[in-house]
């Protein structure tokens, strides 16, 4: 009897809780990134959380949006969908694009938030 009532009050809360990154960044902040490989990155590229298997932003030159399905800490972004407007930073664009698709872990800390690669490259992004 016992079994029984942990069951019964254990599953209404099976399956209602977000184990992808979403669930774990702040659902209202918007991340910049500021680092590529060590190196500075100074075009505008943001991430942000806006649901559960949803992850969005803008990149220098256009917004963009995928899903995200992976259990926390792995990232895997489904396919990119981005707008296509042109700028003068395309390059900065495809760097930042390229990289993030190739990012398999990710680890939230209080406003900062990291992404790698199986090489160890990390991309690292600062709340705003």
């Amino acid at each position: 009897m016992i079994r029984f009532s942990l069951l019964a009050l254990s599953l209404p809360f099976l399956g209602c809780t977000d184990e992808t990154v979403s669930g774990y960044a702040d659902p209202a902040a918007t991340y910049r990134l500021v680092e590529i490989a060590g190196l500075e990155f100074t075009a505008r590229a943001t991430i942000t959380f806006p649901n559960e298997g949803q992850i969005a932003g803008e990149a220098p030159c256009n917004r963009w949006a995928a899903t995200q399905s992976v259990p926390y800490p792995w990232f895997e972004v489904g396919p990119i969908m981005a707008t296509k407007r042109a700028c003068l930073d395309l390059k900065s664009e495809t760097e930042f694009l390229t990289t993030l698709a190739e990012m398999t872990l990710v680890e939230v800390q209080g406003p900062v938030l990291i992404l790698s690669d199986d090489d160890g490259r990390e991309m690292v992004f600062e709340a705003e």
